[in-house]
């Protein structure tokens, strides 16, 4: 086994190098999040790869299992591609608003936010100002699922109302969940299009309780566990929320104060929490947007710092000395790697993480 300095290892870190050695017996273990630049540079519209690539306040993103990234590109009007060697394409989506059925650039878009994927590859997309939850197989090809006019109705296809939905989920049995922002609820979507509401009323506001009986602010965005479980970002009560499949809500973490704080529970808080993914094990990941930082959430409810200064701008590097700009969509993949939606910096951002051992003088690193 070789070994390395201190300042070696400082020096691996920023470099972005990887100290291929192994662990010491019972060693200390420590994290560094790495942040990095996937795709996009300024605001606009191009494809390429890398900084080559424009995007227009991104803001839904999510990843398949092949590695593919997918963003709703929202002021571009577009559902984008975006390869795992950083190479971004039209997915679908004309560039001009519209209501439009079609495959690739033939379909039309009304500022889509957010963006699922199912394991076949079908992706899911709310459209905020089309009121509308559209479905694009794995070829291209978009169609309705829900919604048609603005307002609440639970329904069939079009027969469904929503009020500028901001965010979707989809579960492995193919539901569709919705952040339904102003009608205060979480819907779900059959396989067959028939909308139904897991939880809230037209009563906006923070009550934990079963179904109808929960009351919810502004959800703005949504994520699902294996076991049914739906996490919600309750905007602008400053909370994040857990429903289960049963429909009974409850608080993850957060409070109504507005701020920064690093806790478990309502003890920590936030600042406009935005785009939400979980894990595997139950972890949470949280964009907490007005903060510009990445957040963590165990599935006991402990918040914790993964990436940002909580000042505005680009830098990347390790996570504590990184920037971000309003973050908004986050997924996270098999790996634990973190992809988002860096709205306000046209982003698309990447977060791994480097895992260093330590022993006393002497230290071993492993990327994971």
């Amino acid at each position: 086994m070789s070994t390395v300095s201190r300042s070696q290892i400082f020096l691996s870190l920023i470099s972005g190098l990887l100290i291929t050695t192994h662990a010491y017996s019972n060693p200390t273990v420590g994290v560094w999040n790495i942040v990095s630049t996937l795709a996009g540079s300024t605001g606009g519209y191009a494809e390429g790869t890398g900084a080559s690539a424009r995007f227009n306040y991104p803001y839904g993103i999510a990843v398949h299992s092949s590695g593919t990234i997918y963003v709703a590109d929202s002021a571009n009007h577009r559902i984008r591609s975006i390869s795992s060697a950083g190479t971004t394409s039209v997915f679908a989506g004309s560039g001009t608003a519209g209501t439009t059925e079609g495959t690739g650039a033939s379909a039309q878009f009304n500022n889509p936010y957010g963006v699922a994927v199912d394991s076949s590859g079908t992706l899911y997309v709310s459209e905020y100002t089309n009121h509308r939850i559209r479905k694009i197989t794995s070829a291209g090809v978009t169609s309705l699922l829900a919604g048609s006019a603005q307002g609440y109705a639970e329904g069939t296809g079009s027969g469904a109302r929503f009020d500028r939905p901001y965010s979707v989920a989809v579960d492995s049995s193919g539901t569709v969940y919705v952040a339904d922002f102003f009608n205060s609820r979480i819907r779900r979507i059959t396989s067959a299009g028939v909308t139904s509401t897991l939880a809230g009323s037209s009563t906006g506001g923070y009550l934990e309780g079963t179904g109808g009986a929960a009351q919810f602010g502004t959800p703005i965005d949504v994520a699902v566990d294996s076991s049914g479980t739906v996490y919600v970002t309750d905007t602008y009560t400053q909370r994040v929320r857990k429903i289960t499949s049963g429909g009974v809500t409850s608080l993850l973490a957060g409070s109504n104060t507005i701020g920064y704080a690093e806790g478990t529970g309502a003890s920590a808080r936030f600042s406009s929490p935005y785009g939400i993914a979980v894990d595997s094990s139950g972890t949470a990941y949280v964009a907490d947007s007005d903060n510009h930082r990445i957040r963590k959430i165990t599935s006991g409810g402990t918040t914790s710092l993964i990436a940002g200064t909580g000042i505005a701008g680009t830098a990347g590097g390790s996570g504590a000395g990184a920037q971000f700009n309003y973050p908004a969509g986050i997924d996270v993949d098999s790996s634990g790697s973190l992809y988002i939606a860096d709205s306000s910096n046209h982003l698309i951002r990447k977060i791994d993480a480097l895992q260093i051992y330590i022993n006393t003088d002497t230290y071993s690193s492993n990327c994971f």
